[in-house]
């Protein structure tokens, strides 16, 4: 009789959205990259609207990116197959391996499950083959009763692959015990039985008292708790969906930004480098919000551009970026907040919704026609404001607009690939630019950040900072977990 076939692979399964899934995965990919493996990350299906593109030009979500680094790979589409832009509350734009397939809404994409499971499947299996293992991450809850039909995130996706699940519960919530037996109650006994332990996340405080809980659930569930990671303050990996308000803070802040939380907010971690930033004073400005004082104004990018830039005008903002440049502030756009300031914006076969016209906020001579088949690149490049050193510039465009005008006549940033992108307006208040993460480079964050107003400012190298991040997160499940049982459940230890 052969030997059971072992499962090289692991999913993280949560009780609750944001119990800290995304986290533990990168955390678990750079352990097991530091011991020497070849790791992968995964996650079946994502829904989000920040997204990453990848070396083989696709859209996944950025959670799996980060993931990537954590595995020191480049990010791929294999490793998340489906991502769901939601465009309105019952409908989204289905991404299958890195590409956009169209607008469904819920019950059209319920009923296109099956199939997609299949795909999920096979580019799991493309990632195994590469790899000495791969971390799964799992997507809200695995017992939300109402999902289970064609479940392709959790179980749905566990039980056909046969990967082994060990399941998170964010302890800072409050009643993490009831969030761990019930979550397990309500999975059928096939599923229970491929749960391999619960993992607590975010506790703070004297472990001893805890203990009597972890024994009480240990004895009713017959499943080990693999640890209890603490609550690590000042923790930053990239959010994968909502939007992060906490920031560092400094007596001597230089520069005050804010940036208006639209309807369909896309890759908000756009500004992440921002709010790590102690000498930057950001604000998320919300719907019925008032706009404090400040210096720039971000307009970003959006999955629904029209619907926004109506957004826009019903909570009054363009009245508030036309107070605030007639006063002498800066205004950026980014992505779809760069498309609205132009004079015109065009849908005509409803690619993002409703097919129509919409005029623009006139602030630069562009006018935009949304078309389909989206553009996806990561590029490289040089950035030169008036009157400063040329800067280096890295980013990512996402977009399904092509914008045209005389204000392309005089590009701010020239790409690698033989591209221009970046205009600015005649009086040197308005930037505009298609790239994702153009704050990510400390050359380019600093040029943009004196455009607006700043004096020797100091700029984080960001990706470092999301280096120590994936490192801080490793380190302590190095101290705080059961790595041998993790190690034998994947299938790399003995």
């Amino acid at each position: 009789m052969s030997a059971p076939k072992k499962p090289h692979a692991l999913m993280i399964q949560g009780t609750t959205s944001d119990a800290g899934k995304s986290v533990l995965c990168a955390g678990l990919c750079r352990v097991l990259t530091r011991r020497g493996f070849t790791i992968k990350p995964f996650k079946p299906q994502n829904m989000a609207l920040n997204s990453a593109v990848t070396e083989n030009g696709g859209e996944i979500g950025r959670a799996q990116a980060v993931q990537a680094q954590a595995c020191e790979v480049e990010p791929h589409t294999d490793m998340n197959p489906v991502l769901l832009k939601p465009n309105s509350d019952t409908g989204a734009q289905v991404i299958i391996n890195g590409h956009a397939l169209g607008e469904m809404d819920a019950r059209a994409y319920h009923n296109y499950k099956p199939k997609v499971l299949q795909l999920i499947i096979e580019a799991f299996e493309r990632l195994k083959s590469s790899a000495d293992a791969v971390i799964v991450e799992g997507a809200g809850s695995p017992a939300e009763i109402n999902l289970r039909d064609r479940d392709v995130a959790n179980m749905g996706f566990a039980e056909p692959s046969d990967t082994p699940v060990v399941i998170v519960a964010d302890i800072d919530r409050g009643g993490v015990f009831a969030h761990l037996y019930g979550t397990l109650a309500l999975l059928s006994e096939s599923e229970q039985a491929r749960v391999k332990g619960f993992i607590i996340n975010r506790f703070r405080g004297d472990i001893s008292l805890l203990t009597p809980g972890l024994d009480w659930l240990e004895e009713k569930t017959g499943k080990p708790v693999l640890g209890v990671l603490p609550y690590l303050h000042g923790l930053h990996l990239e959010a994968e969906d909502a939007v992060e308000d906490q920031q560092l803070t400094s007596k001597e802040q230089t520069l005050r930004i804010v940036v208006p939380i639209l309807s369909r907010t896309s890759n908000h971690t756009d500004f992440d480098p921002l709010r790590l930033n102690p000498n930057v004073d950001i604000r998320f400005v919300r719907k019925g919000e008032v706009f404090p004082p400040c210096d720039l104004i971000i307009i970003p990018g959006t999955k629904s551009t029209r619907d926004d830039l109506q957004f826009v005008r019903d909570c009054g903002w363009d009245q508030v970026i036309y107070k605030h440049l007639r006063f002498g502030g800066k205004v950026m756009g980014i992505c779809g907040g760069y498309q609205m300031l132009g004079t015109e914006l065009r849908d005509p076969k409803g690619i993002e919704g409703q097919a129509g016209s919409s005029k623009g906020l006139g602030l630069v001579e562009l006018e935009t026609t949304i078309e389909k088949g989206k553009q996806l690149h990561r590029v490289n490049g040089s950035l030169s404001f008036p009157g400063q050193d040329t800067a280096y510039v890295t980013g990512y465009e996402i977009h399904a607009g092509l914008t045209q005008g005389s204000a392309l006549n005089t590009p701010l940033i020239q790409l690698d690939d033989g591209r221009n992108d970046g205009v600015m307006s005649d009086n040197g208040q308005i930037f505009g630019t298609y790239l994702h993460g153009v704050f990510e480079h400390s050359q380019a964050c600093r040029a943009i950040l004196e455009w607006a107003g700043a004096r020797a400012i100091e700029v984080p190298d960001y990706n470092q900072v999301r280096e120590d991040g994936i490192n801080r997160i490793a380190d302590a499940m190095e101290q705080h977990l059961d790595m041998a049982k993790i190690l034998k459940t994947i299938g790399l230890g003995t």
